[in-house]
């Protein structure tokens, strides 16, 4: 296995406070975010290939700390924009920023802040998960081997893989193999960790490990992933960005998706004297309209209401509170509506279909 040199004794690019006092970032440009928390900025980025534009004017912001969710289906334009993202192809028109830095003419010191994994991610059947490490770190560190042995070590206990560090990779489960792809892109510190289905192909238990690792990772790094995985991403992701067609067509705190762009809804599931109720609550000012569904006898109550609202606020000061003036009534699920995500995702589709 290739062996470090002893000049220095830093990753590059690296902060860390772990690295020995006296030694200094090699030929690194970190420094704090030009535009507050912002790691990732596109402004009308757009990319043709002759006639076909794979992106159309694309604005995207990516903050730092986040787990982005990058979603769309084949074709809609994600790898194209990643691509652009780390300077592989030239934008067509309209800029993008990443930590500050435009992709077009500062891509080197781009990329040696940013780890990638690959969605079918290969190593070495034959090398342990501690040599794949030590080869990818090589490329990073310039310094005394136990500063590098340390960050491996560090790097296999974050994945999980510490037992099965001395294994060789050609044994491994594709759960074991996605974790260790994960820690050969973040064994340079990254600033920005971009995965490309990380999930995918995976048994339950060996998405559920990687999703651990992502949000273990965040406050370390920002995250920006694609995947077709749509209850993955209602776990782990605070913000989502959908593309159709090299557009963008929603992006927002996976919550607001979430709640939808309807009336505010609240539902409720409910048993006792509920006429008496449901005439109250509808003289309500801030009350749109109601909705009653009868529920199976073995659920602990008789109906579920569903209730617009055009007031969110006093709704929820007061609604709950309304249905409860009666000793009558008994409430035993009450709530604002949330959207499914796969739900959210085909509509936003099949309306940019339709246009």
């Amino acid at each position: 296995m290739p062996q470090a040199s002893t000049r220095g004794s830093a990753l590059v690019g690296s902060t860390t406070s772990s690295l020995p006092s006296g030694s200094a970032p090699i030929g690194s440009t970190r420094s704090s975010l030009p535009n507050g928390n912002i790691v990732v900025e596109t402004i009308g980025l757009s990319k043709s290939y002759g006639q076909i534009q794979a992106v159309k004017s694309l604005d995207l912001r990516v903050k730092q700390h986040s787990i982005f969710a990058f979603l769309g289906p084949n074709g809609a334009g994600k790898s194209t924009t990643i691509k652009m993202l780390l300077g592989l192809t030239r934008p067509t028109g309209g800029s993008a920023k990443v930590f500050g830095l435009d992709v077009q003419e500062q891509s080197v010191d781009i990329r040696s802040r940013v780890g990638y994994l690959a969605q079918d991610p290969r190593f070495y059947g034959k090398m342990t998960a501690r040599q794949t490490l030590e080869f990818v770190a090589h490329f990073f560190y310039s310094g005394p081997k136990s500063v590098i042995d340390d960050r491996i070590d560090e790097t296999l206990e974050l994945v999980g893989l510490t037992d099965l560090a001395d294994r060789q990779v050609g044994s491994f489960s594709g759960g074991e193999r996605q974790r260790l792809g994960i820690a050969q892109a973040q064994i340079n510190y990254p600033d920005l960790l971009i995965l490309d289905e990380p999930a995918a192909s995976l048994d339950p238990m060996g998405r559920r490990d990687v999703l651990t690792i992502m949000e273990r990772l965040r406050k370390h790094t920002t995250i920006l992933y694609s995947t077709h995985i749509l209850s993955d991403v209602q776990r782990v992701s605070d913000t989502v960005a959908i593309m159709n067609k090299g557009e963008l067509v929603a992006q927002a705190p996976i919550d607001e998706l979430l709640a939808g762009t309807e009336s505010v809804t609240f539902t409720m599931t409910l048993r006792g004297d509920l006429d008496a109720v449901h005439s109250h609550i509808g003289t309500l000012p801030w009350i749109r309209t109601i909705s009653r569904e009868a529920v199976p006898a073995d659920a602990g109550a008789s109906e579920a209401w569903s209730v617009a609202v055009s007031d969110e606020p006093t709704a929820e000061r007061e609604l709950l509170r309304a249905v409860l003036s009666s000793d009558d009534v008994v409430v035993t699920n009450f709530g604002r509506r949330r959207h499914d995500l796969e739900d959210v995702f085909v509509r936003l589709v099949e309306r940019g279909e339709e246009q």
